[in-house]
């Protein structure tokens, strides 16, 4: 399999359960800054978490989950790719195992997760991978490409119609989803999302 020509990403099933920070990691993928990956499993992760939370039947988030697929054509790490792996990697939480294999089958340069320490450096360094925070990511993106990164919060502000967010309320929802640092740099660009 080769690699992605842009800097790949392997999303982790707790950034992807979070609608607000769902939103935002592949509103900013869209722009082609870089390249969102994740696996079925990693789906089924997120959704089952997300359907117990919140008391709702198999298969509720199916739309959710199929829109996300259409926002990122490319996302899926085929099981045959990361299977063979995973039984070979050593991680805190077994059941994180499958995450790292996903990021080296998928030619991932960073691993973006809240569970930062279920990715010892120690151990995913020597794959040449970062594991990142959410928030630090998106501070990173938004360094890199500021004009392409704000244009992409703006986008995913005027979205939201149900109810409609100003930009303030647009940030708050971020910073109370765990994305700080990022609530902060918009509190400072307002006026452009």
């Amino acid at each position: 399999m080769a690699g992605h020509a842009r800097y790949t990403v392997l999303l982790d099933a707790c950034v992807l359960l979070p609608i607000c920070v769902c939103d935002a990691l592949l509103s900013v993928a869209a722009t082609g800054i870089y390249a969102a990956k994740w696996t079925r499993k990693i789906d089924e992760e997120w959704t089952r978490n997300l359907e117990s939370e919140k008391g709702k039947p198999k298969g509720f988030f199916g739309d959710r989950c199929e829109q996300m697929h259409l926002a990122c054509p490319d996302w899926e790490v085929s099981e045959s790719a990361w299977l063979p792996l995973e039984k070979s990697l050593s991680l805190p939480d077994p059941d994180d195992q499958h995450v790292l294999a996903a990021a080296i089958s998928g030619h991932a340069d960073c691993i973006v997760t809240f569970n930062l320490r279920d990715f010892p450096d120690s151990t995913v360094s020597s794959f040449g991978i970062e594991v990142l925070h959410p928030d630090e990511f998106l501070i990173a993106q938004i360094e890199l490409d500021p004009l392409r990164v704000l244009t992409a919060f703006k986008k995913m502000r005027d979205r939201l119609r149900n109810p409609p967010f100003t930009p303030e309320s647009f940030i708050d929802a971020l910073e109370r989803n765990r994305l700080p640092q990022t609530a902060m740099y918009l509190r400072e660009a307002a006026a452009l999302i």
